[in-house]
């Protein structure tokens, strides 16, 4: 199978490096991406959009034969949605590596823009949960790792379809710390949310046991399920 993997808002396809090889000793080819405009400055990227992103991973899946699996993690989530409801037909499952698939007209958060961009925060911004898992040495060889991200990028609202061909794409999400129960109780708390979710024809919840970035933290585990989820 084809796999895209999306990263997450600081990341490029360098971040999926600990989790591709076992993907491809299993079988799959796999297509680790770097998103426009990042590490880039203001004046290249100020203008690059989640639209951009969204175009950047359909092009990728158009230049591939056959069906595609999408992985999207965190903020790239929104980013395999987008994908997977421009190319539904492409697209056999897709993955979500803890968050969860977004209504249309939502973003995915805000930060601090400074010089034009949004820079990495450190792990210090991030909440325990999140990081719980990450030692002081994968927190230096992972921080040297980001990039900056186009300011508009996070905040930008996501346009999506209205003829619902996303909703019967098979959708697992890979939750860090939730079963699914947990998943539904903080989908509940965000109504459109919780309503995207539900459209969804066929779902599953795997929680991981990880943090938030689990592709620094449990990177054969991680393998292992994205593996499982599309070929089960």
């Amino acid at each position: 199978m084809d796999i895209i993997l999306i990263p997450g808002l600081w990341l490029d396809a360098s971040s999926w490096g600990d989790v591709t090889p076992a993907l491809e000793r299993a079988g799959h080819r796999v297509h680790p991406l770097t998103m426009p405009g990042v590490g880039a400055p203001a004046e290249e990227s100020a203008d690059i959009s989640i639209a951009d992103w969204v175009a950047a991973a359909v092009a990728e899946v158009d230049a591939i034969d056959g069906p595609v699996a999408v992985v999207g993690h965190s903020g790239g989530g929104n980013v395999a949605w987008g994908v997977a409801d421009a190319r539904p037909d492409r697209v056999v499952r897709v993955i979500l590596v803890d968050t969860a698939p977004p209504p249309p007209g939502f973003g995915i958060s805000e930060f601090d823009v400074v010089d034009g961009v949004i820079p990495f925060p450190g792990w210090d911004f991030f909440p325990d949960e999140d990081v719980h898992d990450l030692d002081e040495a994968t927190r230096s060889r992972t921080a040297a790792l980001t990039h900056s991200v186009p300011a508009r990028v996070p905040t930008d609202a996501i346009s999506l379809s209205d003829h619902g061909g996303r909703h019967r794409v098979p959708v697992t999400l890979l939750m860090g710390g939730a079963d699914r129960e947990a998943v539904e109780r903080m989908l509940a708390e965000w109504p459109p949310y919780a309503e995207e979710f539900r459209a969804i024809a066929q779902s599953e919840v795997v929680r991981i046991g990880s943090g938030h970035w689990p592709q620094f933290s449990v990177p054969a585990r991680l393998a292992e399920l994205i593996d499982a989820a599309i070929t089960r």
